[in-house]
């Protein structure tokens, strides 16, 4: 009797092993930043995958029409394929962090593959517009002890999310539009995408679309949207131990 109890054990302990490795909350591996306590009224909408030729442009007229800052998690290729676009969102004040160089799951990489993967795409952004943000956000969501291990040692600061539109599996804007106001509570890190790692050009005229309406529904609620890096400064100073 005791041999099956013990097997259930374990596969009890491996399946929440895989669910801490991937889920944008668990903190079984190692502490991330994932947004502010339920109440705040600050958003912040963080977009992956790009740059993206047009929709991360698209994407750019938005936030301006509405004069807000978001935080752009990139992939290397892409920077070096368009440092141009990477250069307008810098130049619109907007945060650019550090998302791999070729956008690999990296629960499946080593801490050595790891590191290249970070290394390549910081340079790829420096050669684009030099000084950056040191924040990071793994590829699917996907992380290891190891791989936080090494985000650190690179002076990088893990960052995730806690409400998103499933964008890349979307049918609809309302579809997206519904996954993310659904979850909204305040203090939520939105994820979102401007690009894909599938294909460059990839169509993401429905997240631009919802961001138009996001912003424009929460702002008559009173919320204010910040970038990732004020919002981490809101939560330093408000719980120096939040992260």
């Amino acid at each position: 009797m005791l041999g099956p109890i013990i097997t259930a054990a374990g596969v009890a302990a491996a399946l929440s092993a895989g669910y801490q490795s991937m889920a944008p909350t668990g903190q079984w591996y190692g502490r991330t930043f994932t947004g502010l306590s339920r109440g705040s009224k600050l958003l912040a909408l963080t977009y992956d995958d790009g740059p993206n030729d047009p929709y991360t442009l698209r994407l750019l007229e938005v936030l301006a029409k509405h004069e807000v800052k978001a935080t752009f998690f990139l992939m290397g290729k892409y920077v070096r394929l368009r440092p141009d676009i990477v250069r307008d969102i810098q130049q619109a004040g907007h945060v650019i962090g550090n998302h791999t160089f070729t956008h690999p799951n990296l629960i499946y990489r080593s801490g050595d593959q790891t590191r290249e993967e970070l290394l390549q795409c910081r340079q790829a952004i420096n050669d684009a517009v030099g000084e950056h943000s040191n924040l990071f956000r793994p590829p699917f969501g996907g992380r290891r002890p190891v791989t936080l291990r090494v985000v650190r040692e690179l002076g990088l600061v893990p960052v995730m999310w806690n409400v998103t539109g499933f964008d890349w599996q979307a049918t609809s804007v309302e579809y997206i539009e519904e996954k993310v106001t659904s979850k909204v509570c305040g203090g939520n890190v939105i994820l979102l995408h401007d690009g894909s790692h599938r294909a460059f050009g990839y169509d993401r005229s429905r997240s631009v679309i919802v961001t138009d309406r996001l912003i424009a529904r929460y702002k008559a609620e009173g919320y204010k949207f910040v970038t990732v890096p004020q919002m981490m400064g809101t939560a330093v100073s408000s719980q120096p131990s939040a992260f």
